[in-house]
């Protein structure tokens, strides 16, 4: 795979293995967005969340940044389904979220990463991608005795696709490896192939640029521009404010759990609210 070339501030990704095959074609049927309104999370007394409303254009990269505790992560853990909101309406693509389990927010297209990536250690990057496939019929004890056949086709074309989606995120010679040999920021890309691997209109991605080796970070500013390119829309909480300002059109800044300012990033990084809240205090 080649990881594209970045100049001037913008990344160009060269097509690299899977970008046009079959593993991408349930991200692409549509545009989709994201919709907040009003949106409150209560733990106990604490406002976590406090009246957020904000909306995520079909087909954008958009950034949400913030000081620590701004109330960014759980946004992100509200949207994805667990847990749920104390007040307000999340949506994607028009249907109604904020009461919907994890699960069923995945299969109405809404994925996520995660700050710190998971995978199974003792499994090999490969089934840790395959078991990211939804509706696998080996997953059904009687299909392994009555449907033999069918389910072994059907992880013919998960293992393919999972294969694609490695060699797309650039960890192809690394399949067979168990992930627990694997760099943080290639843990990071693995988690990608993961998420990838459901098939997302909506991809949430939790501060993807987090612990990686800077030789790794514009190989994961190409893949989410290629992802950008083949029609997913792109939510990502980001401390990295040099690929946020690259990537990202919008910005969304949160401070003590509210919607402190959106716009472009010059803008968002010249507002004075911003440089208080976040920045650390006037220019000098």
């Amino acid at each position: 795979m080649t990881s594209g070339a970045c100049a001037d501030g913008q990344c160009e990704p060269q097509d690299g293995p899977g970008l046009g095959s079959p593993a991408f074609e349930a991200s692409n049927t549509m545009h989709v967005g994201l919709e907040v309104a009003g949106v409150t999370k209560l733990f106990g007394a604490h406002r976590a969340v406090d009246d957020v409303s904000f909306r995520v254009r079909p087909g954008t990269i958009t950034g949400l940044i913030g000081p620590n505790g701004a109330g960014k992560t759980t946004m992100f853990n509200l949207i994805a389904g667990a847990p749920r909101p104390t007040a307000g309406r999340i949506a994607a693509g028009g249907r109604r979220l904020d009461n919907e389990p994890p699960h069923r927010v995945l299969r109405a297209g809404v994925a996520r990463t995660f700050q710190i990536p998971r995978p199974f250690a003792a499994m090999t990057v490969l089934e840790n991608v395959m078991l990211a496939g939804r509706d696998q019929p080996g997953e059904r004890f009687w299909a392994n005795w009555f449907s033999s056949a069918a389910v072994a086709a059907a992880e013919r074309t998960v293992r393919e696709r999972a294969r694609e989606l490695i060699d797309f995120v650039g960890l192809g010679d690394l399949a067979g490896a168990p992930a627990r040999v694997l760099s943080g920021g290639q843990r990071k890309l693995l988690e990608l192939a993961r998420a990838l691997m459901t098939g997302p209109r909506v991809l949430l991605l939790d501060e993807p640029a987090a612990g990686v080796n800077p030789a790794l970070l514009d190989a994961i500013a190409s893949r989410i521009v290629a992802l950008h390119d083949r029609g997913v829309t792109v939510f990502m909480i980001e401390h990295n404010l040099d690929l946020v300002m690259r990537l990202c059109r919008p910005v969304l800044v949160m401070a003590g759990g509210r919607l402190l300012v959106e716009g472009e990033p010059e803008a968002v990084r010249s507002d004075p609210r911003v440089i208080e809240a976040y920045l650390g205090g006037p220019r000098q």
